[in-house]
Order: C-alpha cells, then structure tokens, then sequence
C-alpha cells in the first residue's frame, strides 16, 4: 500500500464531542470540521446523550461524512469511573434513552451542588449562565469551569479544575454511575457495541479481560492520551483478547489542531469491523421465527 492510500485509508475519527455534551462546536459543526479535515467517517460521542447525533447525520448526508450513532457512557467499576464508546447504538431505544434522561437529570442536579459549594467558598457563579454555556446540552463540570473562568476566579479551565472541581477538590461532587456491567448491558440492548474509551487514562489494564467477558467487544488503542509504544501495546492486547481496535481525537473542539476531528485518525477498515459486529447483534436469531 503506498502513503496516498495509506492516507485514503486513515479517513475515520471515532472519538468526538459537540455542545451536546461538554465540545465547543455544535453537531453540525463538528461534522463540517470532519469534512473540512478529510474525513469519511466520524462517530458522535456525547457524554451520556445521543441528543446530537440526528442533527450530525443530517449534516453529514449534505457533506458526504457518514455519522455513526454513538455515546460516551459513564460507568464504573469498583469505584473506578470508566468510560465506554457505544458504537452504532439505536437513538431510538427506548430503554437507552431511558437510562439517558436519568443521567440528565443526575448531571443538572450534580452541576447545580458544585455552583452552591463554589458559592460557600466565596467564588459565586449564575447557575443561568451555566445553563447557557451549556447549550441546551449535558450540563457537566466543564461548563462550571468556563463560568469561573469568565468571572475571572481562574485563568484557564484546567485551573478550575485544579483548585475546585477535581475529585477531592472542594467543589467537587461525585455523580453516580452505572456499575460497567449495567452499561455494557445498555449498549448491548440498544444494538451497539461498547469499547473501553482511553485505557491508559484508566490505568485499569488487568480489568480488560474480565469486562470483555462481560460484552466488551472494543478497546480504543488510539487516542491523544496514547503515544505510540502504548497505541503499540493496546492494539496488541486488543489482538490478543480478540478486541476490535478503535480510536479518535476525542476533540472537544479548543483552538488545538489536535482537538478538532481528525487530530487522531483511524483506518476504515476499524470501522467496518464495528459495523459487522453490530449487525451480528441486531441479527434477528433464527429462534425468533419469520
């Protein structure tokens, strides 16, 4: 294969975010970047919502991007937060978006205690404002951060994070979290296929073969948090554990090159191995009758 098929073929990023969730750019807008990069294939996933994902498919048919209906699933595992990529889910299903509107309620609820233990502290925010930097979208500690960011407590996000919101920082506020083999069982029932989002974020390596005994069917090998030694050995663990590779930007959209969709690309023939698998799933059984 020569460097332009080569490049032809690394055309997918599986990994991104909108104003959805907790990105800066708006789902039809990450979907122009993605064309705008040269890229076939991008997956939307939004933190704990699919709210995004029809407004990027209809822009992806206007610009030739196929928009793959996906989430990035909060779950946990002995206390451990872990996030899954659900690849290819149903939008539709009504138990996922069911467990959805859960999540929702439990992040609005969550944001609104950091806001108050901020305002004990002495570092008041508008709980409005923070409801408008989120856009209509998953209300997260991100848009917590920027609020404190715009009234000048801190002189970048991560500082709020940092000083404030971080586990064991005085406004942080756990949320609670679906036990991973609930959230591999949701994936799996809306018709997805779930994949370990950023291992070596985790650092939960000798958790991966008893979660794939539990459906895991993915594992992401590519992501900025990975450089290539450990892209290296988490394709060969994937391998090994007959996990399908998956990867991406995971972009959220700041004035980072590498935070915009395709900052981490992907070959299409991962895409196509995810795509068999949830067909696979969807199957009817040949149980289920005509």
């Amino acid at each position: 294969m020569n460097r332009e098929e080569v490049h032809s073929e690394l055309a997918a990023d599986l990994h991104c975010h909108s104003t959805a969730s907790d990105g800066l750019a708006a789902p039809e807008r990450v979907v122009e970047e993605a064309a705008e990069a040269g890229l076939r294939v991008i997956a939307l996933t939004d933190h704990d919502t699919v709210a995004g994902v029809a407004a990027a498919q209809a822009a992806g048919r206007n610009l030739g991007v196929e928009v793959i209906p996906a989430l990035e699933l909060s779950t946990s595992w002995a206390g451990q937060e872990v996030h899954l990529l659900g690849y290819f889910v149903d939008i539709q299903a009504p138990g996922l978006l069911r467990h959805l509107s859960q999540f929702q309620r439990e992040r609005r609820r969550r944001a609104r205690l950091m806001v108050s233990r901020l305002a004990a502290l002495g570092y008041p925010v508008e709980w409005a404002r923070v409801r408008e930097l989120a856009g209509g979208g998953s209300i997260g500690r991100v848009h917590v951060a920027r609020a404190l960011l715009e009234r000048g407590y801190v002189s970048h996000v991560n500082q709020a994070f940092d000083q404030f919101l971080a586990e064991g920082r005085p406004a942080h506020v756990p949320h609670a979290r679906l036990p991973i083999r609930d959230g591999l069982r949701l994936i799996a029932a809306a018709g997805g296929v779930a994949a370990l989002a950023h291992p070596h974020l985790t650092r939960i390596d000798g958790l991966i073969p008893p979660m794939r005994g539990q459906g895991l069917v993915g594992l992401e090998v590519a992501h900025p948090s990975h450089d290539a030694s450990e892209r290296e050995r988490y394709l060969r663990l994937a391998n090994h554990l007959g996990l399908l590779p998956t990867g991406g930007s995971d972009a959220h959209g700041s004035e980072s090159p590498r935070d915009r969709p395709g900052g981490v690309r992907v070959p299409l023939s991962w895409v196509e191995a995810l795509r068999a698998r949830a067909a696979e799933r969807s199957a009817p059984s040949p149980d289920d009758g005509p």
